[in-house]
């Protein structure tokens, strides 16, 4: 049988990145998707999971509420003088991630490929994406989490100091659902340790 690719891996391949779109079962395709809004300080993107839960099944789309951006503390306080690292959309980067401690501190994907990044140097609230300033390199830019708490819920109301250019979810539900789905892959896969991430500007 076959399925109609979701939306979203049509627009990943309208991009020109590649979609793993085989038969396997938790071949994951990560991917974020950032608003237009260009003012920081807020939850406005998302990330998400499109794979198969079975061999040959149909995809399954999992989505959750995130910030693409530094916050506003790092754009006015930027870790280097070239500025506030920002992620460069419509962009794949093939092998980015992998599993590994987020600051020493808890399990989270952690960059181990190169990835493309816009630096905003004037120290405002505003998103700058300037051409002229993109980096190519690895700069510590993670899939993690805003809140950690026993429970393992809450939502994020602020950004505050959680992301200098990360991609950062809102909730500890939505971040343990990808850490899951990403050891779920390891799990059947084990030679498949690395994990691509395509970041996408809202299209709709």
């Amino acid at each position: 049988m076959s399925y109609q690719l979701p939306p979203v891996l049509q627009r990943i391949k309208a991009i020109g990145g590649v979609v793993f779109d085989g038969p396997a079962a938790y071949d994951l395709n990560l991917f974020g998707i950032r608003s237009p809004n260009r003012e920081a300080g807020r939850f406005d993107d998302l990330m998400g999971c499109a794979y198969r839960e079975t061999e040959g099944g149909p995809f399954k789309v999992s989505w959750w509420p995130a910030t693409s951006d530094p916050s506003v503390y790092w754009l006015r306080h930027p870790m280097r003088v070239e500025g506030a690292a920002i992620l460069v959309g419509d962009r794949q980067y093939r092998g980015m991630w992998r599993l590994g401690l987020h600051r020493k501190s808890y399990t989270a994907l952690v960059q181990v490929g190169d990835c493309a990044v816009f630096r905003d140097a004037d120290r405002d609230s505003e998103l700058d994406l300037d051409d002229s300033s993109i980096m190519v390199g690895r700069y510590g830019i993670n899939g993690h989490a805003s809140i950690r708490n026993e429970l393992g819920t809450g939502e994020a109301t602020s950004i505050g100091k959680a992301s200098a250019g990360c991609q950062v979810h809102a909730t500890q539900r939505g971040f343990d659902e990808m850490v899951s789905l990403a050891q779920r892959q390891v799990e059947h896969h084990p030679t498949w340790q690395t994990f691509t991430y395509t970041l996408l500007h809202q299209w709709w």
